[in-house]
């Protein structure tokens, strides 16, 4: 796999690219967290316990206000193993599927441990984190499909059946890939959503999301950013379901004020990624900022996390994070480290070069970011 040139990254081109990482990464654990407290709900149980707008503030779930789902979990492995496979580079092997299954993997012992095993010298400083071994709802298809270390591939997929949204969810981080051509960017996405969810509609939702992302953190609009998703998918089989689910999205932008009902006829009622892609595209393109859109994306019978995490990545990708809301990002679980991997992945991508090469690497970093 072969990315292209490297971009030249000016001061204000790289607080820019800063930026949009906080914002998508941080963006989709509030909205994470926003939508865990009401997940389990229907629409109706929503509005009796809020009032008729529903759920419009956060709320406490997993015993506090603010706690994330796996889907965040696992998004910050993601972050992890596309830094590691830039790290991995310098030794010649380039493979980051590879990279990113370890990570997955590695996410995948804190469902099992107590706590981090001092043991294992590939760990890294995220797996360290303890507030990451706590199971918060992960997608069965998740588990199974990490349940050994054999790599799922397109050619023989982990769980080929699955269709629920556990790979999009964690799928975003792709997309800031931003020197990457997007055929590259839904390449990779698809490859490692295929790692746990087998069937076309999983895989390629993530792949689709992964481009969209990429459009939004390269500075383009949301509709133009889905367009080109829509490319993407095209010559791949088995795109028709999602393919269909993004176009009701841009069209159900034209059928009026957003409502819930709109939501929920774009598939947010139903754990399925193409469904709550949709959903949570359509989300971003009409909410008026990000708490508007986040409010309109958990309020439904369906999975509101997911919605609420797919979503928040969307906005905080097109934003940037200071366009997050301050109240709710200060009482998010595990911010300082979902800032700290932001950080270290836009600082990578920008000024991996001054950090490690093949003849000379700063140990601090390799100590961060193992290569082995």
């Amino acid at each position: 796999m072969t990315t292209s040139a490297a971009a030249v990254w000016g001061r204000a081109e790289q607080q820019d690219f800063r930026a949009r990482v906080r914002g998508c990464l941080l963006g989709g654990a509030i909205g994470d967290a926003f939508g865990a407290g009401v997940a389990p709900l229907p629409l109706d149980a929503i509005r009796a316990a809020h009032g008729p707008e529903g759920l419009t503030e956060p709320v406490p779930a997993h015993g506090r206000r603010g706690a994330v789902t796996a889907a965040t979990q696992m998004t910050l492995f993601t972050v992890d193993g596309l830094i590691r496979a830039q790290v991995r580079r310098d030794t010649g092997a380039w493979h980051p599927p590879t990279d990113v299954h370890r990570a997955h993997l590695r996410w995948a012992a804190t469902q099992r441990d107590w706590g981090p095993d001092e043991r294992r010298k590939d760990n890294g400083w995220l797996a360290r984190e303890e507030w990451l071994y706590a199971r918060r709802d992960p997608a069965r298809a998740c588990l199974t499909g990490l349940g050994d270390e054999h790599l799922g591939t397109l050619d023989k997929p982990k769980n080929p059946g699955a269709t629920d949204s556990g790979a999009l969810v964690r799928s975003a981080p792709f997309g800031l890939l931003v020197g990457w051509e997007p055929q590259l960017v839904c390449q990779l996405a698809v490859e490692c959503a295929a790692q746990t969810h087998g069937d076309p509609v999983a895989y390629l939702a993530a792949g689709a999301l992964a481009v969209v992302v990429h459009g939004l953190a390269r500075g383009e609009s949301v509709d133009g950013s889905v367009q080109r998703a829509l490319a993407q998918l095209s010559p791949r089989p088995g795109h028709q379901p999602v393919t269909d689910a993004l176009q009701r999205a841009l069209g159900a932008v034209r059928q009026g004020m957003p409502n819930a009902g709109r939501v929920t006829d774009l598939g947010a009622d139903e754990d399925r990624a193409e469904g709550q892609l949709a959903a949570a595209v359509y989300c971003a393109l009409v909410g008026e900022d990000i708490r508007h859109g986040l409010r309109l994306a958990v309020n439904h019978d369906g999975p509101s996390a997911v919605t609420g995490a797919v979503t928040g990545a969307l906005l905080g990708a097109l934003h940037g994070e200071t366009a997050l809301p301050p109240a709710w990002l200060a009482e998010l679980e595990g911010r300082s480290t979902v800032l700290e991997i932001a950080d270290d992945f836009a600082m990578e991508m920008t000024q991996g070069a001054a950090l490690h090469s093949p003849a000379d690497s700063h140990p601090g970093w390799l100590a961060r970011y193992p290569r082995g």
